[in-house]
This record gives structure tokens, C-alpha cells and sequence, in this order.
């Protein structure tokens, strides 16, 4: 009897997707647009705390908004009704994330001559975002006060492969059992070079930093050769 094949599905899944995100930065360099994966779970805050930011950095950017979401276009509508910024929705068809190759045709249906800036506004879920890729040249992730500092215990790649992580709703810590400087320790177990900010989009508190830190990582990028 013949031995059996084995095909490592996932792992050649992940190594196609790997290639296909270089081509996407590759892409992006040519047209000098930086892309930023904004990933969280649902409900943390992470389309009023866009419109928060693009409003902060409009002046200074040309930026535009890829709403990805299994369905409804709710979130791109408030995005292009409160900031003014290009925006597309981005349907997955029922996946629970975005990979490299719809980010390239995503890309290419948004059309992304004369903008600075593209952030992509993942679908809100903890665990398949952070498997794959998009091809962005940051990857930030939300965690919201409300959802606990025990999130990068739970899900811990998601905080590995974030170069940093907004800590959202900071208006509410009194009310909820955050410790910010636990969350800060866990996280930094997972990935050392993290950065942290604390903001409320509501209030404002923190947002003059991430809009600073933001703006001087595209200009860096920009006056690259």
C-alpha cells in the first residue's frame, strides 16, 4: 500500500500569504504610501477612535480608510460622514479576517495615488488578523478598558505581532478593574520593542501623541530612498 501524502495546508497557506504581503509593501513603496493594520476585538473603540484621529492629522496627511467587515457598511459611512477622508468597505464574505492577497486587490479597487496614508481598519476579532499579514508597514492594536488587562494572556500573538498598542477608553478606568502598568509588563513579555499609548477618543486625552507618533512614522518612511 502506497504511503499517504501529507500536505502541509497551513503552513504553505501562510508562506504564499508571506510573499504576497512583500509584494503589497513592495507596492506601496513604489506609490510612497504607508499602510497601518488597526486590529482589536469588537466593540473596543476602534471606528471613534479613527475618526478621532483622522481628524487630528488631516491637515498634515492625505489619508484614506479601508473598512473591512463581514458585512453592513455602517463603520465606513461614519468614517467618510465625520472625517471627510476616502473610505471603501472591504465585505470578506463570512472570513474572520483580511489577508495579503484581498489587501492587494483591495488596494487596487481603492486606488491609492496622492494619499500619504492608508489605514485599514481590520475586521474586530483577536485571533485570524493576527495569522496573517496584510503587507501593512505597522500593525497597532486596540485594547479597550472595558475588555480587561488580562487580554495578552489570552491571546497572546495578537500582542506579539503589534508593533504597538492603544489602550482605549482610558475615561473609563475608574469604573473598571484595568491595571495599565500589568497589561504594559504582559505585553512587553510578548514583544519588547512595543510601544503604549492611553487615549480617549471621547475626551481627547492622548490623542495629540498617537497623531504625533503616527505622522512622524510616515514622514520617516517618506524620506526613505
Amino acid at each position: 500500500m502506497d504511503k499517504v501524502r501529507v500536505l502541509n495546508v497551513k503552513q504553505s497557506v501562510f508562506a504564499n500569504n508571506i510573499a504576497r504581503a512583500d509584494l503589497v509593501r513592495k507596492k506601496l513603496k513604489e506609490k510612497n504610501v504607508y499602510l497601518i493594520n488597526l486590529m482589536s476585538s469588537p466593540g473596543s473603540g476602534k471606528t471613534t477612535l479613527l475618526v478621532a484621529l483622522i481628524n487630528k492629522i488631516k491637515d498634515r496627511l492625505k489619508v484614506g480608510v479601508m473598512e473591512a467587515d463581514i458585512d453592513a457598511t455602517v463603520d465606513a459611512e461614519t468614517i467618510e460622514a465625520s472625517t471627510g477622508a476616502k473610505t471603501i468597505q472591504l465585505h470578506t464574505a463570512g472570513e474572520c479576517h483580511l489577508d495579503a492577497k484581498m489587501m492587494d486587490d483591495g488596494l487596487d479597487g481603492f486606488g491609492i495615488d496622492g494619499l500619504d496614508l492608508v489605514i485599514l481598519e481590520n475586521i474586530g476579532n483577536l485571533v485570524c488578523p493576527a495569522e496573517f499579514d496584510t503587507g501593512a508597514n505597522l500593525s497597532l492594536e486596540i485594547l479597550s478598558v472595558p475588555e480587561g488587562d488580562d487580554k495578552p494572556l489570552k491571546y497572546p500573538l495578537m500582542f506579539k505581532v503589534a508593533n504597538g498598542v492603544i489602550f482605549s477608553k482610558m475615561d473609563t478606568i475608574s469604573v473598571f478593574d484595568f491595571d495599565v502598568d500589568k497589561a504594559k509588563e504582559r505585553i512587553l513579555r510578548l514583544n519588547p520593542n512595543s510601544v503604549f499609548f492611553p487615549v480617549s477618543a471621547k475626551y481627547g486625552e492622548g490623542m495629540d501623541e498617537l497623531a504625533d507618533y503616527i505622522v512622524a512614522k510616515v514622514k520617516a518612511y517618506q524620506a526613505e530612498k
